[in-house]
This record gives structure tokens, sequence and C-alpha cells, in this order.
């Protein structure tokens, strides 16, 4: 009976949100006029914006901006369902004059577009970048639009939020608040397109096999990506080497041939890095990102610290919620796949943080934001915490891999101690259990027992933990390791091992179901956070160098920061592999480029992770107590 209430319930909680939507959209159309206009850049070229007007005559009204090369369809008369049935309603209810602008060479905007065009400091004349992009924006805006108050925010999520970090560099005075989320910063470092060095491939061609094709001409109309021929994404990688990969984007996009060139951490790759522009900064900036965003959990807080680090003093904060890839724009943050969060976080952010922190910078509304320096949901324990400084002060240790498959706080004492698996390119890992086409969202979360029954897969793991343990911070892996070739890539993964006898109260809401009911939770191994290594760049990304067969060599990184409690009762447990398929390439596991990796190249490698006295792999833990 009580399931069924509950059943009503949602059902009717659907019904009601639904009609608010439309009254809120119905009040939009009802109360603003949208303007199409060509904006001059300072080199003649123009670039297509859509303005969304608020007709309330009685005070002046801020803009809010987001530039994007995903369009600002749509065109003609209609309004976008960004204004109308996103969080974006609620600024319109504050009568903002919001602005979507196409960056210059994409859609309906003249000029040639550039892939995260590099930062020029030293601009001089007609010279532009998508700084100076954005201050020929905001100066039309301000000196043509009527009835604005001359103050400016900008944000936008993922590629966006590049555009939003450009924002913040571009030193026009209108500009008082500016928020990236989810930013590209740095796409060889750690976001997006490769991770230490590795290629995340299937998010890469399924991507730009579309996005990046040339537009000759201004268009309405977007381009397909690739027609695959399988669903299933783990074969259709298996059977395509990055050569063959090459040839079905057929030489028209010039990024993906830029990246093939370019396999190594050369000037090309650090000119992209956005945190290059990340200096003087002036208006109030609130970086945001997500705990499990699968296409970039590392931007948010490298930017972060980036700004943090080189403007001591201005007004920097951050919000990472346990959110997926733009998440905390939408109206559910309450679960991720099999994993719940207590409360509805992206309504919480956007109506606690977010909304606030323009309302008081662009209009004035309100006191000084209460705003912590750092705001981080921690996951595991599912709350909200408010820092003043990120990672928080602490006490973090190293734990070292023993042997038998154990997680210990004591070095090892023995001599010689090992353990060894091998890795074949022709059965890489998978990073998920199923077979899907699209890369999943939900594997931040997954759950990896199926991982941990595979043999090319080391598993370490505390005892029963006895009290709560908190990790804030960044993830440092030091291994130990010698390998049979010149080359491999490892893997590490934290992971929560819940009780036996865990579940959800209530409802299995949240959870996937089947034919044989809800998720088991019992003993579930969440993946807390992942991250791939290419051995080759283990000692410099800019000059990668061979393994020696049989000797023993360092492997050290760090994995994206970290926001999770273990609770009393589960177990820490550490995996440790050499493929992440088809998430990432598959490495040959002989010295190469890779991008010039056929089948005959690719050859088993024997891993030893060495674990005694004299040669002890560990993991940093960022341990604090909040």
């Amino acid at each position: 009976m009580r399931k069924i209430f509950l059943l009503i319930s949602f059902v009717l909680w659907l019904f009601s949100a639904a009609a608010q939507t439309d009254q809120d959209s119905a009040w939009i159309r009802d109360n603003y006029t949208k303007l199409e206009q060509y904006i001059p850049m300072r080199d003649g070229i123009k670039l297509f914006t859509s303005i969304y007007i608020p007709n309330d005559r009685s005070e002046k009204h801020p803009f809010l901006l987001m530039r994007t090369p995903y369009s600002c369809a749509p065109y003609g008369k209609e309004f976008s369902n960004r204004v109308l049935k996103s969080h974006w309603k609620y600024y319109a209810r504050e009568n903002y004059i919001i602005v979507v602008q196409d960056v210059r060479g994409r859609w309906m905007s003249e000029g040639e577009f550039v892939d995260v065009r590099p930062f020029n400091k030293n601009k001089t004349g007609t010279e532009i970048d998508e700084a100076s992009d954005t201050y020929d924006a905001v100066d039309w805006l301000v000196k043509n639009i009527e009835g604005n108050n001359g103050n400016v925010g900008v944000f936008g999520i993922s590629y966006p939020g590049f555009y939003a970090t450009m924002a913040a560099a571009s030193h026009h005075p209108a500009i008082k608040a500016v928020s990236p989320q989810a930013p590209v910063t740095d796409w060889f470092i750690g976001d997006d397109f490769h991770h230490n060095g590795a290629f995340f491939q299937m998010d890469g061609f399924s991507f730009y096999s579309g996005f990046g094709k040339p537009r000759p001409k201004p268009t309405t109309v977007g381009s397909p990506g690739y027609q695959f021929t399988t669903r299933d994404n783990y074969k259709f990688y298996l059977e395509h080497t990055l050569p063959d990969l090459m040839k079905l984007m057929k030489d028209s996009v010039a990024f993906w041939k830029d990246l093939y060139a370019r396999p190594n951490y050369d000037d090309w790759w650090k000119a992209r890095n956005a945190r290059n522009a990340m200096y003087n900064i002036k208006p109030a900036m609130l970086t945001v990102g997500g705990l499990f965003d699968a296409e970039d959990c590392w931007g948010a807080w490298n930017l972060y610290k980036a700004i943090e680090k080189q403007n001591p003093g201005i007004n920097n904060r951050v919000v990472i919620g346990p959110w997926s890839h733009g998440q905390w724009g939408g109206n559910d943050g309450t679960a991720l796949g099999n994993i719940r969060f207590g409360s509805n976080t992206s309504q919480w952010y956007q109506n606690n943080i977010e909304v606030p922190f323009f309302n008081y910078y662009l209009k004035g509304k309100g006191e000084l934001p209460k705003i912590a320096e750092a705001t981080v949901f921690f996951s595991g324990e599912n709350q909200w915490r408010k820092l003043d400084q990120w990672p928080p002060a602490g006490n973090g240790r190293d734990i070292y891999l023993d042997a038998n498959g154990w997680l210990s706080w004591n070095r090892p004492g023995a001599r010689n101690s090992f353990t060894e698996y091998t890795s074949d390119p022709a059965h890489p890992v998978p990073y998920t259990e199923d077979v899907h086409f699209q890369r999943t969202t939900e594997y931040m979360t997954d759950d990896q027992r199926f991982a941990n029954r595979r043999p090319d897969v080391l598993t370490f793991q505390t005892d029963v933990l006895e009290e709560d343990l908190t990790l804030a911070g960044v993830v440092s892996a030091n291994l130990k390791v010698v390998i049979s070739s010149t080359d491999a890539d490892f893997v590490v993964k934290v992971i929560d091992v819940f009780p036996d006898d865990f579940q959800y109260p209530g409802t299995s809401a949240g959870a996937r179901r089947s034919s044989a009911g809800p998720y088991p939770m019992g003993g579930y191994q969440m993946l807390v956070r992942g991250e791939i290594m290419r051995g080759k760049f283990r000692n410099s990304f800019e000059i990668p160098e061979p393994f020696k067969p049989g000797k023993i060599e360092t492997v050290k990184f760090d994995l994206p920061d970290i926001a999770h409690t273990f609770k009393k009762g589960h177990r820490l447990m550490i995996q440790i592999q050499s493929s992440w398929f088809p998430l990432a390439d598959r490495n040959p596991q002989q010295f190469m480029n890779i991008y010039e990796a056929t089948a005959k190249d690719f050859q088993k490698a024997n891993v030893r992770i060495y674990h005694d006295a004299a040669n002890a792999s560990s993991i940093y833990l960022p341990i604090t107590r909040l």
C-alpha cells in the first residue's frame, strides 16, 4: 500500500512540475521580446546574437550572457527552451536581459572557428581571441540595448564554460560576475579528450565526427556525426585502431588532424591551456563542477586553483556537487545511476548559490551572498560542506598495497613481494559492465564488481572501517612497477565497498531495475574516483620515455580531486589495471606513436606491482576531519 501511495505522489508531483513549467513559459513569452542581432567585432567580423529583452521598464536590467559553439537556436521568432524550461527561467522572472551568442565561425556567425582558441595577452590593433570577442560583444550590448543597468554576468557549461573563462580575461569593466561551469581547461592533461596523455577516443570520435566538420558559410543546420553500424561501442573500437578512425573522419576535421599530429604535450597544446589567461582577474568568480562529471571532473577544480594561485585575494569561489556533466543546471540532482544523494542537489544549488550570486553582483539585490570559498558536496555522507579553503586542512597519509590483496597503513616489510597480471590489448578491461553504444554518465559511480572478477585487475582493500574516513583533495598514486614491454597504461580506481546488507530505505527509486528486481546494493563497489596514466609520460608529458623491460620503475600521478566519506562499516578498495576500454584508447604496450599503431603492433604485457620494503607501492589519501 505504501508503494502505491508513493507512486501516486510521484505522478502528481510530475504533473504539478509540468504545469508550473507551462505557466512559466507562457509568462516569459508574454513578458519578453526576442531580438536577433549581428554584433560587429574589432576586425569587422559579425557574430550572430539572440537577445531576450524584458518588457518591464520600471527599472534598468542586467545582462546574462552565454557564448556558445552549440548554437543559439531556435533562429527566428521562437524562444529557446533554455529560457523557457531550464533554470534560466529564474533569471527571466528577475527580468534579466538574456543573451546567447554563436561564437566566431559557428552556426550563424561569420569568421573562422578555432577550437579552444589560444588567449593572446599581447593583442594589438584588430588582433582577436575569444576574450576580445567577448569584450566587443559586451561593449556593443551595454551601448546599444536600451534599459540596461551596465552590469554583465557571463556563464556557460562545458565548452561555453571555456568562453566564460575567456570573458573573465577580457577585462571589460561591465563584466561584474563570471561563472565557468565544467569548463574546458586543458584537453591534454585532464579534461574531455586526454587524461594524463591517454586519448579518450570514444568521446573524441563521436563528438568531432559531427562537431568538427567544416562550415564554409553561416548556417542554421548542424552536421551529422559518423553513422555507426553497431550499437556495441566495445566491439566498434576494438575493431578500429586510431589510424582506422582517422580514415573514417575522411580528412575533413582540422582539429582531429592536429590532435593526431601532436601526440605529446607540446607548445600547441600548452597554448590551449585556459589557465594561461587567468591573471589580473577582476569579476567575482564562481567556478562550478560535478564530482561525477564523466566528460570533465578535472577542469573546474583546476581552473579554480589556477585563479586562486594567480590572483591572490580576489573574489573567487568554487562549488562542486554530486553531479554528472551539467546536472546542476537540470531539474533533478537526487541520484546518479544507482547512487542516491538524499536531496535534490541541483535545485538547492540553483536557489542558494547561482541565482543569488548573479543577483547580488549584477542587481545589487540582497546581502552579500553567504557563499563559502568552497561549497562541496561530500558523497558517502551526502552532506554539503561550506569550507574556507580547498582542499581543507587535514592529515593526509599514504596507504600501502600489501600482499594477498590488502591495504595497510604500515609500510610493508617483505622482500621481493609483488602481484602481477597480464594485460592483453585484444581483451581490454571494459570501463563498465553493460553493453551499450553511447558513453554512459553513470559509469562514474558504477558498481566495480564486474572488474573485480577479472584476472587482469588487481584488487586491494582495507578491513571493515571502524570509523568514518573522509577524503578531500587530490589522491596520488605512487606505483612501483615492472613490465615486460616498453610501455603500458596504469588505471587506479578508488572504490567504496558497501556492507553486504546495505540497502537504501524506502522504494528502489534511483536504482536500476530489471526483471529480477532492484539492483542489489549489498556489497556494491562504488567507483568514487578513477584515472588513467599513459606510462611513457611518467617522467614528462613533453618527452615520453620507454620502459626498460624487467626494471623496477616508478609511475606516479594524481587523480582528480575527491570529496567522499567512507562510512563506518564500509571498506576502502583500490583497483589497478592497464586498460579502461573503450573510454581510453588501447596502448599497444610498446613504445611508439600510438596514433600510428595498427593491429599488428598490439602485444601482451606482463605487469608486476611491487609491495615490499624496498619498493612499496602506495596511494596518498587526503584525509580530513570536518
